[in-house]
């Protein structure tokens, strides 16, 4: 076990991940993905990029142009190094994405505590190494189920991992509540996302989380794990399975206000 359980979870997902994409064909490899502009291979492309930079190897001297589906700074700096892969076979991306996963598996076992303090800048934010490998998780485990929606092989929809990427994403639920759906002064929400339960209540006009989840709360909310990851993401593909008890007209608010990933 890594000094971080962060290491742990990412190295679960990057073995599902080889998993589901050992016998793919190239048809499977070119499919469209719910990901905005993405295809399976795509996907997998976008994570060898970050691993393989994060490794400290350079990054593809290549140009983009302005494709459509890139709407932000970090959006156009994803697409160069899935861009630049773009030309080859999809079975070449997956030997990469081993390669550069096992490297970086080995990288990430050797840090210390003090190395997971260090502080570094996020595509969050200020944080530190820990907090970095959790945006990790988050972000490998997202991509994976976008390449098993893609494909109709659902799997990996519960453990450590997607507990981990789900606890991060529910951290955003009072804003999507309090300023995305105006939920009005005294309403409460209780949102269940597979084993995860939050309960957001309004108090002086400012959503926060609450201490318990009342029994009779003006919104109900309840989603698998694999749903709330495709809509806080903003993806095409989102499954419509999401069910809302109570107040339609505001569950319905929070849920299309969900979409909080650049």
């Amino acid at each position: 076990m890594g000094a971080s359980p962060s290491v742990d979870h990412l190295e679960q997902t990057w073995a599902s991940l080889l998993a589901l994409c050992e016998d793919l064909t190239e048809e499977d490899w070119k499919a469209p993905t719910g990901c905005p502009g993405w295809s399976v291979q795509d996907n997998v492309a976008h994570l060898v990029d970050y691993e393989a930079g994060a490794l400290g190897r350079p990054r593809p001297e290549h140009e983009v142009g302005s494709p459509e589906h890139v709407r932000n700074p970090l959006g156009a700096a994803n697409e160069v190094g899935v861009d630049a892969r773009r030309g080859l076979p999809g079975r070449a991306v997956l030997e990469e994405l081993r390669e550069v996963t096992a490297a970086r598996g080995a990288q990430l076992r050797a840090l210390t505590e003090a190395d997971l303090a260090q502080e570094v800048v996020t595509p969050a934010g200020p944080g530190t190494v820990a907090d970095m490998l959790t945006l990790r998780v988050m972000d490998t485990w997202a991509h994976e189920q976008d390449i098993r929606r893609a494909l109709g092989r659902p799997g990996h929809e519960r453990g450590p991992a997607v507990d981990e990427a789900v606890g991060y994403w529910a951290k955003a639920l009072p804003f999507v509540v309090g300023k995305r759906a105006g939920a009005p002064d005294g309403s409460t929400v209780v949102v269940e996302v597979g084993e995860l339960r939050r309960a957001i209540e309004v108090v002086d006009g400012r959503a926060r989380e609450a201490a318990e989840a009342p029994a009779a709360p003006d919104v109900r909310i309840t989603m698998p794990a694999t749903t709330f990851a495709a809509l806080v993401g903003g993806r095409t593909d989102a499954p419509h399975d999401v069910v809302v008890e109570g107040d339609e007209g505001l569950g319905r608010r929070i849920v299309d206000g969900l979409a909080i990933l650049p």
